[in-house]
Order: C-alpha cells, then sequence, then structure tokens
C-alpha cells in the first residue's frame, strides 16, 4: 500500500489529546496529515512536526466550509473531536447536555458531510468515528457523555451501511482508558452539584466523582502515544475492521458488551464509588 500519497483530516488535534497523537503517529506511517482544532495555536507541536494544521470548529458551519476549501483531496476522516460533561441525571443542565450532542454527535455529522465530496473521489476512503467503550455501559454521571457516544456509535453503524455502496469504509473506534488531558481538563471546569441536588446529602464524594478522581485512582496504564500507534495498524489495513476496540480495558469492555448489564452494574458502583455515596444518602 502507497501511505505516502494518501490524504487524512483528523479533528479536535488539541495538544495532550488523542487526536494529536493520531496526527503524530499517521504523519511517521508516512501518510499527509491534516490536524484541525478550533484554536490553532494548540497545535504548535504539530506543525513544528511539518503536518499541515487548519483551523476547524465542527459546530460552525462557515468553519467546516472554510476548511473543505482548504483541503485538496481526502482518503481517511478521523471524527475524533469531542467534549465531555458529567452530572447525575437528574441534574443536567439541558443547554449544556445539548451543547455536547451538538460536538460529540451532529459536529461529527456535519464534518462528514462536508467531506463526503472529496471522500468519494478517493479508491481508498475510510471514515472513522471515534466514540468509547462507554456506548455499551452505563457508568454513573457519565450519562450524557456517554449517551452521545452511544448516538454516534449507531450513526457509525448505519454509515458502514449506507457508504459501502460507494466504496467508503466506515470504522466506529471504541476507547477505554489513555493517558491525556481530559480528566485534568474535567478537574478545571470544577464541576458542582445544584443547591436543591437530591444527592446534596452526598455532596462531596459525588463532586469527587464529577471530577473523575475515580479515574486517577484507577489510573490509566496506556499512553496516547501507545494508543495511537495501534489503532493507526488497524486503519492502514488494506480492509480496516468495522470496529476497533483499543485503550486500557477495551478487551473487557467488548466482553462486557456481550452480557445483560446487570452482571456487571456492581463493579461499576465499586469502581465509580457509587457505592459508597449510597450508603451516605441511606444514613
Amino acid at each position: 500500500m502507497e501511505t505516502s500519497k494518501r490524504t487524512v483530516l483528523i479533528t479536535g488535534c488539541s495538544a495532550g489529546g488523542m487526536g494529536a497523537a493520531l496526527a503524530k503517529e499517521f504523519h511517521a506511517a508516512g501518510l499527509s496529515v491534516i490536524a484541525t482544532a478550533r484554536d490553532t495555536t494548540k497545535m504548535a507541536e504539530l506543525k513544528a512536526l511539518g503536518i499541515a494544521t487548519l483551523q476547524l470548529d465542527v459546530q460552525s458551519a462557515t468553519s467546516i466550509a472554510a476548511c473543505v476549501e482548504k483541503v485538496p483531496r481526502l482518503d481517511i476522516l478521523i471524527n475524533n473531536a469531542g467534549a465531555s460533561y458529567t452530572m447525575p441525571v437528574s441534574d443536567i443542565d439541558i443547554a449544556e447536555a445539548r451543547r455536547l450532542f451538538d460536538t460529540n454527535v451532529w459536529g461529527c455529522i456535519a464534518v462528514t458531510q462536508a467531506f463526503l465530496p472529496l471522500l468519494m473521489k478517493s479508491s481508498q476512503a475510510v471514515i472513522v468515528n471515534h466514540t468509547s467503550v462507554g456506548v455499551g455501559m452505563s457508568i454513573p454521571f457519565q450519562g450524557v457523555y456517554n449517551a452521545s457516544k452511544a448516538a454516534m456509535s449507531m450513526f457509525s453503524k448505519t454509515m458502514r451501511l449506507e457508504l459501502e455502496g460507494f466504496g467508503i469504509a466506515a470504522v466506529n473506534l471504541k476507547t477505554g482508558g489513555v493517558q491525556t488531558n481530559i480528566v485534568k481538563n474535567i478537574q478545571a471546569r470544577s464541576p458542582q452539584l445544584p443547591k436543591d441536588s437530591i444527592y446534596s446529602p452526598a455532596r462531596e464524594a459525588v463532586e469527587a466523582a464529577l471530577r473523575s478522581e475515580w479515574v486517577e485512582k484507577r489510573g490509566m496504564g496506556i499512553t496516547a502515544e501507545q494508543w495511537a500507534k495501534q489503532v493507526v495498524a488497524e486503519l492502514l489495513k488494506e480492509s480496516p475492521p468495522a470496529v476497533v476496540w483499543k485503550g486500557e480495558s477495551a478487551w473487557m469492555a467488548s466482553l462486557l458488551s456481550w452480557l445483560p448489564a446487570r452482571w456487571f452494574d456492581g463493579m461499576v458502583k465499586k469502581m465509580t464509588g457509587l457505592v459508597e455515596i449510597e450508603k451516605i444518602l441511606k444514613r
């Protein structure tokens, strides 16, 4: 395969994230890489490596159109840009939840539609939708995020069927634990429960969970660079798999996706601290 002639565009390539790691790995593999982000200053390291960088806000139709105008050809599109939001379902800020879906779902669809004409000209076209191992798991306080990824997962499955006749492959990239800035970014926002939350008696413990402190305690055993190397190897296969499971515990999530949810509810509740929170609420 002559990878040097293939062009890949990746959304959400700010420093410290998985998009940036993918850009570096594709670049090392010899592809022509176009890294994009809302703020191009956050891609200085990629630019220094000789990787092309463009501004792209997946929530802006104007930004998407301007980016398309600057891309002459495209073989692989990676919808990686995403946002996170942690909050009990009972306390969700609907406006905030809508903004998250605009990024994680509708932004991906808008970018795909915009670049589809270029992809249809490629003989090796691939669309990669970066979802999560959480699409099949009920994780406390991550309902909005996981629901958005589950929605995108279904869109990815549908794209695979609808675009196959045009010679375009669609890959659902389900990622587990990876060392990135995601937890740091969540903690920087310092999510807090509303004053009238039904979880107020356990406020301290719940807000620690909202800050994803349980993720830090568990640790992330795989680096973004290791993850990217594994992912790129899968995506550059002559026939990429429909689903790629990578990241810490991805194999376990793949197995659990075939089992009844009740079988691992206890494990998830203990892992995220919900067992202790329930004890406080029952006092």
